[in-house]
């Protein structure tokens, strides 16, 4: 999953919710020079990773994609769950998706002022350009999938894959509606254990 399923799935806490977002940038040395808190997130989001790679339908869907983007493949369909989640936010959160992402950014804030410098960029970068909010259109979505590609270090085809959420949008949609529920239970029963 992408920034804003794990945001999503750990929001009960901001500060483990930070920990999750930013848990892709943290390598396994650098775990403990965060709060407590932000470690629990961090690790919360590799065990939501390992989640996903295995799971059938998650996989169905990169397998799809997969001779055209190769190892892109799992970031795409992660950008297009990410999407599903922010169009159809309301069946999962009371919260209004720019109130919860508002209220995010503020904690993001706060708890990155004392992030490696690498993290606060990328923290900075996501609150301009409030890249949650951005997800429920594909044409704002377009845009992050262009950004992300100007950042690959091997030409990605990023920006390209729209075409294919287009084509194939009832049956993306379908996947992530009946992946959501189970990874929402999965999150719920990991928070419990942390």
């Amino acid at each position: 999953m992408n920034f804003l399923a794990h945001v999503y799935l750990s929001e009960d806490n901001f500060s483990l919710a930070v920990g999750n977002l930013i848990a892709d940038r943290v390598k396994g040395k650098d775990l403990t020079n965060f709060s407590p808190m932000i470690q629990k997130g961090i690790l919360l989001h590799r065990k939501i990773d390992t989640f996903t790679d295995h799971h059938p339908l998650f996989k169905e869907c990169v397998s799809i994609l997969f001779p055209i983007y190769r190892h892109y493949s799992r970031v795409i369909i992660d950008i297009y769950f990410d999407h599903f989640l922010a169009s159809n936010w309301d069946k999962y959160n009371s919260k209004n998706l720019k109130v919860f992402s508002n209220e995010f950014y503020d904690a993001l804030k706060i708890e990155s002022e004392n992030f490696p410098e690498n993290i606060k960029n990328f923290s900075r970068t996501l609150i301009f350009y409030n890249w949650f909010d951005s997800y429920k259109t594909i044409t704002d979505l377009e845009l992050i999938l262009t950004q992300m590609e100007q950042r690959t270090r091997f030409p990605s085809k990023l920006s390209a894959s729209k075409k294919q959420l287009k084509g194939n949008y009832t049956y993306f949609h379908n996947h992530f509606s009946s992946f959501m529920e189970e990874v929402i239970d999965f999150t719920k029963n990991e928070i419990k254990n942390l």
